[in-house]
């Protein structure tokens, strides 16, 4: 759960520019994440990443290796299904533009909480 906050705190946080580069072609980015290229453009095709293109090429910034490992911690450890993940990070997204780190943080607490109950 720490892990889960610190993330969503971290990434309404500032970040170098160096983190947005798109540097990694998608078969580079899949190997430094240990994933399947496959499982990318899944993640891009469920919305949950848009990497940039050049000359129809997928480009993965840090910061988007850093948004597929909180994805994988999502779904993985936390037990959400891939649309779950969608819509907590968009409600990150949407808090992020308002500027409430708390708000974040309870819907994060609620959702997890939510998922142990039997």
């Amino acid at each position: 759960m720490l892990r889960l906050v610190r993330f969503v705190l971290e990434v309404a946080g500032v970040r170098s520019r160096r983190d947005d580069l798109p540097v990694y072609v998608i078969s580079v980015a899949a190997d430094l994440l240990g994933l399947h290229p496959r499982t990318l453009r899944i993640y891009e095709e469920k919305g949950l990443v848009q990497p940039a293109r050049r000359n129809h090429q997928r480009l993965y910034s840090e910061r988007d290796l850093e948004r597929v490992r909180s994805i994988r911690h999502l779904t993985q450890e936390m037990g959400l299904n891939l649309a779950g993940v969608r819509v907590l990070m968009e409600i990150h997204e949407r808090m992020e533009l308002r500027g409430s780190k708390d708000v974040v943080s309870w819907v994060v607490e609620r959702t997890v909480r939510r998922r142990r109950v039997p």
